[in-house]
């Protein structure tokens, strides 16, 4: 049983650095510059911190790999975001940024079986 759950917590890293990757090779692809990646404070994680000419660009990375427990996108909830934002808040005050336009996005990746993008979609302005 305790082998089962650290393959399965395993699998999940794996899933979540292979997806934030995929998001950050797309972003670069589309124009932006990353300044951050897995940003950590008491309050919370910033999967990615991005700039895209002077907005800076806060990025949830969700993924799936299945319909089992509903589509990348549905699992940000209003506690997420919540937390996301409080968390933003920090970065921003910590890196001196508070005058910066600020912008919430989700990425949102669907992988096959082997970990391939089956798709990815970016909401800009998601919250």
């Amino acid at each position: 049983m305790a082998e089962r759950l650290n393959r399965d917590k395993d699998n999940r890293r794996e899933k979540g650095a292979a997806a934030e990757q995929a998001a950050c090779d797309y972003l670069v692809s589309q124009g932006y510059a990353i300044k951050d990646r897995n940003w950590r404070c008491r309050s919370g994680e910033l999967d990615i911190v991005a700039e895209l000419g002077r907005l800076l660009v806060i990025i949830e990375v969700r993924s799936r790999s299945g319909g089992r427990y509903g589509t990348a996108v549905e699992s940000v909830d209003f506690r997420k975001t919540r937390q996301v934002r409080s968390t933003a808040l920090t970065y921003l005050h910590y890196k001196q940024q508070e005058e910066r336009e600020l912008r919430f996005d989700v990425i949102a990746i669907e992988f096959d079986t082997e970990l391939h993008v089956v798709s990815l979609q970016h909401i800009e302005g998601a919250f």
